[in-house]
């Protein structure tokens, strides 16, 4: 019984978040990617505690390679942020691609 709750707060969750962020506007996707690095963050401490606990190798293995997902997670985030907010940076004269 607690399997069929389990999916079905799984299923819940997916279908809220699909909605939720649909129809957040563009202007609002640069924040709301940076809550979520933050929140990647949280993740890799947890995963960190996991893989150094003495809860067996099969628990170490698995937060390592949560350790290691999350990071590639957090370091992607912080790429397309920095790439997005950089379409808003005026184009210099001087560099090449500017308005001369």
């Amino acid at each position: 019984m607690e399997a069929v709750f389990l999916a079905m707060v799984l299923m819940l969750s997916i279908f809220l978040g699909f909605e939720l962020i649909s129809k957040v506007p563009a202007t609002l996707h640069t924040p709301l990617m940076s809550g979520a690095n933050a929140i990647s963050g949280i993740t890799i401490v947890g995963a960190l505690i996991s893989a150094g606990g003495d809860s067996g190798a099969m628990s170490s293995y698995l937060g390592a390679a949560a350790v290691m997902f999350a990071m590639i997670n957090v370091a992607g985030g912080y790429l397309v942020t920095n790439r997005m907010l950089s379409m808003f940076k005026k184009k210099d004269a001087n560099q090449p691609g500017g308005k001369s």
